[in-house]
């Protein structure tokens, strides 16, 4: 049972069930609190944030049945957006909301480690209005894109375009294209990928297939181009999970080039992933609507280069 105190901080209180095997008590806690990875669990008791009767433990503790911990989680310093003058690329622009073309190394909004030069921060510098739905952090950001993805993210102006929009993707009404370039040479030329997706049980900062308890993921697939040793795909995600194409194209045994978290980093800077069009219904001009980015110039040459004879 977790409970808020006045200072926002979590405080969780967990007793070990009975028949629950003896293991230490860092790796207990990550395995039965979602969202906190092994390094953060054993910070915090380290810092005395994990009590048993109200005694400082060590993440070396072997737990055993019917213990009750009481964690406590710090609530995260506040980050607030400040504004910085970036250049964006506005593919579109009007009244409701904006079209951006996100640059591969833009992280989408303030977090602890990355509090300026994203695409928040550039938003704010640009002087728009932003819808506040998602909080001080991320104005405007109805859907977010990885750090090293490029390509197009759509950003509310106020908070009822938000809603509108967000039901849409909720709804799986919005149409995404994506277009990859993945290590191997794809023997299909289209197909599905059907596998749910949760968080790894080994690295709590990424995700992986789950068939116990991962949640439905579906993308399918398009060869587009086939080269001695790499494939380039347009993808068509179908849900909207953490990671998803990059897991997925992990599991069909063909990773993104340059995807060091999924594959191997390969000479490439950041993954071969870009979003490339985006359609929806808007809310304001009460039409669907469809907007295209163009493969940016780093993955052209990636491509230029696997079409050179070998």
């Amino acid at each position: 049972m977790a409970a808020s105190s006045p200072d926002s901080a979590q405080v969780i209180r967990h007793a070990v069930a009975a028949g629950t095997p003896a293991d230490r008590l860092d790796r207990y806690l990550t395995r039965v609190l979602p969202g906190l990875s092994r390094s953060r669990v054993q910070r915090l008791i380290l810092q005395g944030n994990v009590r048993l009767d109200q005694k400082k433990v060590r993440p070396s503790h072997v737990i055993s049945a019917w213990e009750e911990f009481v964690i406590t989680v710090p609530a995260p310093e506040p980050v607030d957006a400040k504004a910085d003058t970036i250049p964006l690329e506005i593919v579109h622009e009007d009244d409701f909301l904006i079209v951006v073309d996100k640059p591969a190394g833009m992280v989408s909004h303030p977090a602890p480690g990355h509090t300026r030069g994203t695409l928040v921060n550039a938003l704010v510098g640009y002087g728009s209005r932003l819808s506040k739905v998602g909080g001080p952090q991320k104005l405007g950001i109805v859907h977010r894109l990885d750090q090293d993805t490029s390509g197009l993210v759509l950003v509310a102006k106020d908070d009822r375009t938000h809603l509108d929009l967000s039901r849409q993707f909720a709804g799986r009404t919005v149409r995404r294209v994506y277009l990859g370039i993945v290590r191997g040479v794809v023997q299909r030329d289209e197909g599905t990928i059907d596998a749910p997706i949760g968080r790894s049980q080994f690295d709590r900062k990424l995700m992986a297939i789950r068939h116990d308890g991962g949640r439905e993921a579906v993308t399918r697939f398009k060869v587009k181009e086939r080269f001695s040793n790499a494939t380039f795909l347009e993808l068509h995600p179908q849900t909207g999970r953490t990671h998803q194409l990059r897991v997925h194209l992990k599991h069909l045994g063909h990773p993104l080039l340059g995807d060091a978290r999924y594959g191997i980093r390969g000479g490439l800077n950041r993954q071969a992933l870009h979003a490339h069009r985006l359609g929806f219904f808007h809310p304001g001009l009460q039409e669907r609507v469809e907007f295209v980015s163009p493969l940016p110039k780093d993955l052209e040459r990636v491509l230029a280069d696997l079409r050179k004879p070998k």
